[in-house]
């Protein structure tokens, strides 16, 4: 609506606040009705209560590919691929959907698995050909399905995935997937810290733990003596910690934050940190890990 040179004086005089509340309260109104539709069209179909999985909206899912791009020192198209790639791989979501149907929590979960912010893992795994991945905080195994499934692609490397909860995993128990993985039962800092994964050294970490800041920097602060030369650090708790930005500061490193914006979905998204060393733009052939 164009102002009229009435509303401009409305606007500039002392019933300014009185005359405002009605538009401010409509879009108000319009925001908590959207989400409660979501929210309600939400309870309906589904039957998670935690871990939420959802589609991001197409924009934010490009954003993904520019972040996952800015965090390897990859183009944003080889970027972009890989995460069509993973969208596209039927096996993979059969294979999730099946074993969630038929697990032990099937009754808490949608067996329909939409990857959101975690297709970034999937494709910074396929860009950066790492030789050892860590992911500390398992729970069903979706994000270390997805590792899993990128180094199957690549033909190269491991994951060690890490969870205190020794019913966990679930994702990652049978072929092909169970091929590539470690599973490593205990908590995430002593087993972050175990000698043997400073000897294998680490190409890629993700830190998935939800307790709090103190226990995420005691997590890098055991994983440090094993990152190699181009070690990059992935968080899903920098939405609401300060603790990866503080310490790649304190490591000379660069940090970048990305933000889900979920698509028909009430939840607001969560993201993730990056912690990844400062890239030689004249030099992207310094991210091939592994053979072709």
């Amino acid at each position: 609506m164009q102002p009229t040179p009435l509303s401009r004086r409305i606007a500039a005089g002392p019933l300014a606040i009185v005359a405002g509340f009605p538009i401010r309260f409509a879009t108000v109104a319009r925001y908590n009705a959207s989400v409660l539709r979501r929210s309600g069209s939400w309870l309906w179909r589904s039957r998670e209560n935690a871990c939420f999985t959802y589609d991001l909206k197409t924009v934010n899912r490009d954003h993904l590919a520019w972040f996952s791009a800015a965090v390897t020192g990859r183009p944003a198209g080889e970027l972009r691929d890989h995460l069509d790639e993973v969208e596209a791989d039927t096996a993979l979501r059969e294979h999730m959907r099946s074993v969630l149907a038929s697990g032990p929590r099937r009754r808490t979960c949608d067996h329909l698995v939409r990857y959101a912010r975690r297709a970034a893992v999937y494709a910074v795994v396929r860009a950066m050909r790492p030789t050892h991945v860590v992911e500390a905080g398992v729970h069903r195994g979706i994000t270390s399905c997805l590792i899993a499934a990128a180094l199957l692609r690549n033909g190269h490397g491991r994951l060690t995935a890490v969870d205190i909860d020794p019913q966990s995993g679930e994702l990652i128990r049978d072929e092909p997937y169970a091929s590539v993985v470690d599973r490593v039962v205990g908590d995430s800092v002593a087993a972050l810290a175990d000698p043997r994964i400073r000897e294998r050294g680490v190409d890629l970490v993700v830190l998935d733990t939800y307790v709090d800041d103190r226990h995420e920097a005691a997590e890098l602060a055991a994983v440090l003596p094993a990152l190699t030369d181009r070690a990059v650090v992935l968080s899903t708790t920098s939405h609401f910690l300060g603790s990866l930005a503080e310490w790649s500061e304190s490591q000379g490193r660069a940090f970048l934050h990305f933000r889900e914006d979920p698509a028909e979905h009430w939840h607001p998204g969560e993201g993730y940190g990056a912690s990844f060393p400062r890239h030689d733009a004249g030099s992207p052939a310094a991210w091939s890990g592994g053979p072709a």
